[in-house]
């Protein structure tokens, strides 16, 4: 391993033989004292295990070096952005694999190049210089310059530039690290993308919330109104028979002309039992109807609650829209028209509420954006189309400004006065329809006004 001898080797090696036989050096000193011969010889043994001791510590710091060296070179290696090292003057000293893949050229081309040149414009040029020209120059942070890439693109590019100082704190240059824009603006997009779909999720879900809240109240409410339904239905069906009985019982009295007299009559007369004899039927007519409808108002509002919204069962989407409309034009200003094509039968899969709570909201919308305008009318019409339904709600109103449309399905986006709108209808319904395997999508006709269309898988026959 080592390249030195012992000093009694080398001794031995270089001292050649005098004519008594004796080494020459021997000869030498051949009148010095034997103590410090042997002194010599140990002070020359000590400087030798020295130098074997020092060459061991430095077989060993070329090892570490060496290991070092490799260590940076794979790091440089495996780093995705690039890397630039510039001597003071702002010539090349050392670039990583990134940059030459991304330029295309090879590092002997580049070594030695002033920095500048690599980027592709005046501007970016111009600016890569002034990172060179103070005497001191300061960090800089996310700065976008054109640089030129393989094939001659002009590719934008973040790079930040740090000093590079000695030991002893002497400016020597400048280190530049870069990533393609490109890149950065993809994983800006993501995160904003992700953050705005879990702002959407989380305002879903307290509006489920509310809602499911709200159906369960709905659906005790409509549970203890059916009772009292049920009693006027029994007793307007008890009075109707009470009614025809009287009515007999009269006609037989005031027919019997033995007992029939004046003051019957006049009394007849006055009360006006004839008048109060016709009345009673249509009375009882119209009483059986309201209360007909409040028991229809009490089983959808069972519907719309909370007991089936998140139940799959074959659902008549026709029904549901006939039913959507009817509740909103009552409640709607005089004048509203709502015309609808439809077939008897759109069997989808999904519930009933949560699709009713999205027609609803459609049909409002449409009340509320023609609100104003002359003749206000809504256009509902579908067609089935490679196993869907597809339903276009067409209005005449003023239709949506174009910079609302990508806006329209946002959590809280309205453009309805304060108090009139929460901006959460159509992100709710949007969501719903989503859950059911459907999309809803919103335009402007050439002819004015606005045209929701939403599309649902049909049923399996």
């Amino acid at each position: 391993m080592s390249s030195f001898r012992s000093p009694t080797e080398a001794l031995q090696a270089h001292s050649p033989i005098a004519a008594d036989g004796l080494p020459e050096a021997q000869a030498v000193f051949h009148g010095v004292d034997e103590a410090v011969w042997i002194e010599v010889i140990r002070k020359m043994d000590e400087v030798y295990n020295d130098l074997l001791q020092y060459e061991v510590a430095l077989e060993q710091k070329n090892a570490a070096l060496e290991d070092s060296q490799q260590f940076i070179e794979s790091v440089l290696a495996s780093m995705s952005d690039i890397l630039i090292v510039c001597n003071r003057h702002g010539a090349i000293q050392e670039v990583n694999d990134s940059l030459r893949r991304f330029i295309g050229q090879d590092e002997t081309v580049l070594y030695g190049r002033p920095v500048c040149e690599l980027f592709a414009d005046d501007v970016s040029r111009q600016r890569a210089r002034d990172f060179f020209s103070a005497a001191r120059p300061a960090s800089v942070q996310d700065c976008e310059l054109l640089i030129s890439g393989r094939d001659g693109n002009s590719l934008p590019v973040s790079l930040n530039c740090t000093p590079r100082l000695s030991g002893t704190g002497k400016l020597v240059g400048m280190v530049l690290t870069g990533r393609p824009v490109g890149e950065l603006r993809r994983a800006y997009h993501a995160l904003r993308q992700a953050h705005e779909d879990l702002k959407r999720t989380q305002q879903q879900l307290l509006q489920a919330e509310k809602m499911a809240s709200l159906g369960r109240l709905v659906a005790g409410v409509a549970h203890e109104l059916n009772n009292p339904i049920s009693f006027v239905l029994g007793n307007v069906l008890a009075i109707r028979r009470y009614a025809a009985r009287l009515q007999s019982y009269l006609d037989a009295v005031h027919s019997d002309a033995c007992v029939r007299s004046p003051a019957l009559e006049a009394m007849r007369q006055d009360l006006r039992i004839d008048r109060i004899l016709e009345d009673i039927t249509p009375l009882l007519d119209g009483m059986t109807e309201g209360a007909e409808r409040t028991r229809d108002i009490v089983d959808g509002l069972k519907r719309f609650s909370a007991v089936d919204r998140s139940a799959d069962e074959p659902v008549n989407l026709a029904e549901v829209l006939a039913r959507a409309v009817r509740w909103v034009t009552r409640a709607a200003m005089q004048g509203f028209r709502v015309t609808v094509d439809l077939p008897q039968e759109l069997p989808i899969i999904g519930s009933s509420g949560q699709m009713q709570q999205v027609l609803m909201n459609l049909v409002q919308n449409a009340r509320d954006a023609t609100a104003g305008g002359e003749a206000p009318t809504l256009e509902i019409s579908a067609e089935r189309c490679n196993g869907t339904v597809i339903l276009s709600f067409v209005d005449n109103g003023p239709g949506i400004a174009e910079a609302n449309l990508p806006r329209l399905f946002d959590p809280f986006f309205t453009t309805k006065p304060v108090g009139q709108g929460t901006g959460l209808g159509l992100s709710i319904s949007y969501g719903i329809v989503e859950r059911h395997g459907g999309k809803l999508e919103a335009a402007n006709r050439p002819g004015g006004g606005a045209v929701f269309t939403l599309t649902l898988p049909l049923a399996p026959v």
